[in-house]
């Protein structure tokens, strides 16, 4: 096997990141994964636009690499509204960045929320603070702040009994905290309410899942010839985390998920962001199974790592010590990598909260030194694998 390395990228949100791309540098990536987060969702990204950010990039010797993400409005997903208009807008937004010379984009299809965890700070016993999930606070959370009504249907009976006691013990400032950290999942410019969330519930109760699995390959098909003809590579992110909450469908979340997604609009364009965090927050995946079944139309790669205990909550653990089999995983991804014309992107997805970035103010999950930390160790696997199939 030659030595083809995976690209290694980093998430940036832009000038006001307190990350700098200097830092970046530094940290050993070269290619950078950016979104244009100032202009509203549904609106075009202008070639100005998409041209001004890429110039900061370059001036620093680093490559935009990847659209993390060119969103999708809500009115796409629920094929309502002023959805035929923002199509037109997003094929758009497509056509300039690939004018610009960049041709991969990440996307979501999650209804409503982007991501959703329940604590931001879980301290481990290193000191450091991670991400963290939840179950008997995302009950807290849905049966006794958002009172949807279905929710006492759908929780198991001890779960619904830890919230009950959980919330009936809660100060004001623990229901404050939980509330604002779902609600930080709502990708929008202004600001979330709980009335607004159930109206999005709502909304997506009478589509279901097999109703959003119609619109995402609706979505698919009108942005097909406009991909094709610009060699537009779109990956989808696995939902996060990978089941229904809060009555909400999920329509990529495992194998069987991503195998229709992909064959139901057969395209080269039409490819997966594997995110081992997303899925790896299942009980029942297989993530070295369904690797090795869509490695073909993975374009992109998030590589992050989860702990679960025997009720489903997990925590992001070190990037090397989870439940994901990253060496299997990462070795998948340099084998296929030595076949593509151009190598894989990838990053270090999330990052402990630790040393002197306790404290600081970032976005949840993408402090430096824990991606920093992240990305030498990933990069030391992929070494250690394409060294040992050499020798």
């Amino acid at each position: 096997m030659s030595k083809r390395f995976l690209k290694q990228t980093w998430r940036w949100y832009g000038p006001q990141d307190s990350v700098s791309l200097s830092d970046i540098k530094q940290a050993g990536a070269t290619g950078i994964v950016s979104a244009l987060h100032h202009i509203p969702h549904g609106e075009v990204w202008t070639k100005e636009e998409i041209t001004k950010r890429k110039n900061i990039i370059e001036e620093e010797g680093l490559e935009w690499s990847v659209v993390e993400s060119l969103p999708v409005h809500e009115d796409i997903k629920t094929r309502s509204g002023n959805h035929e208009q923002l199509i037109q807008n997003y094929t758009k937004s497509l056509e300039n960045l690939a004018a610009c010379g960049i041709q991969t984009v990440c996307y979501n299809f999650m209804p409503v929320l982007d991501w959703t965890r329940t604590q931001l700070d879980k301290e481990l016993e290193n000191g450091a603070k991670a991400l963290n999930f939840n179950w008997i606070d995302l009950a807290v959370f849905d049966l006794y702040i958002l009172k949807r009504e279905e929710a006492f249907e759908e929780y198991a009976e001890d779960i619904k009994t830890q919230a009950k006691d959980r919330f009936e013990n809660a100060d004001s400032n623990y229901l404050n905290a939980l509330c604002e950290i779902v609600l930080m999942g709502i990708p929008s410019e202004g600001n979330i309410s709980i009335e607004s969330l159930r109206k999005s519930i709502e909304t997506y109760k009478s589509i279901g899942k097999e109703g959003l699995k119609k619109n995402h390959i609706w979505f698919l098909q009108q942005i097909s010839d406009t991909c094709m003809a610009h060699g537009i590579k779109m990956t989808i992110h696995p939902d996060d985390p990978p089941y229904p909450i809060l009555g909400l469908p999920r329509i990529a979340s495992n194998l069987e998920d991503l195998i229709y997604i992909i064959t139901k609009v057969d395209e080269e364009f039409n490819g997966i962001c594997f995110c081992t965090g997303s899925l790896g927050a299942s009980q029942t995946n297989d993530l070295v199974k369904i690797l090795e079944q869509v490695k073909h139309k993975v374009y992109f790669a998030h590589l992050r790592n989860v702990k679960k205990d025997e009720i489903g909550n997990f925590y992001e653990s070190d990037h090397l010590d989870g439940d994901v089999d990253m060496y299997n995983i990462v070795r998948l991804l340099v084998e296929e990598n030595q076949g593509r014309e151009n190598s894989i992107p990838f990053r270090p997805d999330h990052g402990h909260e630790m040393l002197d970035d306790i404290g600081k103010e970032t976005n949840p999950g993408y402090s430096a030194i824990g991606r920093l930390k992240g990305l030498a160790e990933l990069r030391g696997l992929e070494l250690g694998i394409i060294s040992s199939n050499n020798t």
